[in-house]
């Protein structure tokens, strides 16, 4: 595609390095997922069955990660699996599939801007919590709207927090697991005896079907690899190595520290606890427990936000791009970023925390569920778009080596990732506290689809009115 064609991504800067994409798909990853929603789902389907739908969510993001290895190697985009999806699927999809994306995200910095504040509130209770969300607001903007490379080394930072912190919990977990640290309350070390207290499976296999879309959000961020491909040095290179460190680490975090929460903590107590880290830490017995998994959190939080705000800004800017929005938002400044689509991206996020404020009970909620759906519908698109992708290079007589990376197994990898993100969507039909995804998720899905398909018949008729 020529400059004139397409000038917008000519002024994208590849600024970002290795160092830079795996702690972005870390740190939109390690968040409230992993602090907050592990003990209700250990509490759900045991020690042992949770251990399993977090090797089953690995799983599904080693299938999906190496499907838009594929697709970013060969095309890194900025945007890039909405516009895969458009490419290969319909360009209908495309347009929905980016507006999933970006209400998934722009919806989370409302709520991550409130419980940063709440955090905040527990070292300085007498400041008002919509101070520190403006404070973080403006705190975060800035680092998306400096320059690419502000933005990374700001992420780069805040996940190192994390994942400093990961290690640690499972290193001291692991040590109070098999006595090598006596736990404070002068209790004999569990060991792995908590796994199967109650049973390997003590209420079947439905549940792990239940909370598949639940762990999956839990992963859901690694997908920003991709994203961020089109603003990457070197990206034949880094992609693939970004996506097998990403993976492995991901499965070492999450595996090991779900291991180390189950064997500390027994199944009935889990679902009590607001954070099952803080339980760990206080059995430990380390000093300032509560300060430093506020900390943690806090940043997990920011982390978060941080990469929510330049995964939707890169959204809006790649519907522009595409021309299925007006070109005002594909507009970037001198230091490459799309400062519109991002200043718009960031009043979303404040119109989600006004709507948490003021109608908890309906927008919020059912935003927040369009949320979880939406993240296994964009998987379900980069499935899908790997196997057209694929079969259309064949079908144009090319040889596979001209990919310079290729999933394996082909074509069970992305066959698999398909049937068991569907498979997550169907579970939502059984749990009624999710149910709610699917009510509000499968409308916005047609609304988008209704949408697309009445502004292209415009745009047609503009382009004939034009060309006459």
């Amino acid at each position: 595609m020529s400059e004139q064609e397409n000038p917008s991504r000519e002024h994208f800067k590849r600024t970002m390095k290795t160092r830079h994409l795996v702690m972005l798909s870390l740190g939109g990853v390690i968040g409230t997922g992993l602090f907050f929603n592990t003990g209700y789902i250990i509490s759900t389907t045991g020690a042992a069955g949770t251990l399993l739908a977090y090797l089953i969510g690995a799983l599904v993001v080693w299938l999906v990660m190496v499907c838009l290895g594929e697709l970013s190697v060969a095309m890194p985009e900025t945007g890039a699996f909405h516009v895969y999806a458009a490419r290969y699927l319909s360009p209908a999809t495309g347009y929905t599939v980016a507006w999933l994306y970006w209400l998934t995200w722009t919806v989370a910095l409302g709520s991550s801007f409130t419980a940063a504040g709440f955090c905040m509130q527990y070292w300085f209770p007498q400041v008002p919590v919509w101070i520190w969300c403006l404070l973080f607001c403006v705190a975060i903007y800035l680092l998306n709207i400096i320059s690419t490379r502000f933005f990374a080394e700001g992420e780069f930072w805040f996940s190192l927090v994390k994942v400093v912190t990961i290690i640690a919990f499972i290193v001291l977990g692991a040590a109070a697991m098999f006595g090598f640290i006596p736990l404070k309350d002068g209790s004999a070390a569990p060991g792995l005896s908590n796994l199967t207290q109650h049973g390997w499976l003590p209420h079947g296999v439905l549940p792990i079907i239940m909370t598949m879309v639940a762990v999956n959000f839990a992963f859901s961020g690694t997908e920003l690899i991709g994203i961020a491909a089109g603003e990457t040095e070197n990206p034949q290179k880094v992609l693939p190595l970004a996506i097998r460190t990403t993976v492995a680490r991901l499965i070492i975090f999450f595996v090991g520290t779900v291991l180390v929460l189950a064997a500390l903590i027994p199944m009935d107590q889990a679902g009590i606890v607001k954070s099952p880290f803080v339980l760990v830490f206080e059995k430990i017995g380390l000093p300032y427990a509560a300060d430093i998994v506020n900390f943690v959190i806090l940043t997990a939080i920011l982390s978060a936000a941080n990469s929510g705000l330049y995964a939707s800004g890169r959204m809006l800017w790649s519907l522009a791009n595409e021309k299925t929005l007006p070109r005002c938002f594909a507009r970037v400044n001198k230091r490459g970023v799309p400062q519109l689509a991002i200043t718009v991206s960031m009043l979303g996020g404040v119109l989600a925390l006004l709507s948490s404020v003021i109608a908890p009970d309906t927008v919020f909620v059912a935003l927040s569920a369009i949320s979880g759906f939406a993240v296994v519908v964009v998987w379900l698109s980069i499935c899908a778009s790997h196997y057209m992708f694929r079969r259309r290079h064949l079908a144009q007589g090319r040889a596979l080596s001209e990919l310079t990376y290729r999933a394996p197994l082909y074509p069970l990898t992305p066959i698999l990732g398909f049937a068991l993100c569907l498979l997550a969507c169907v579970g939502l039909a059984f749990d009624p506290s999710q149910r709610i995804a699917l009510w509000c998720g499968i409308p916005f899905v047609l609304l988008c689809y209704g949408v697309y398909a009445i502004t292209h018949k415009k745009s047609q008729a503009e382009e004939a009115r034009n060309a006459a």
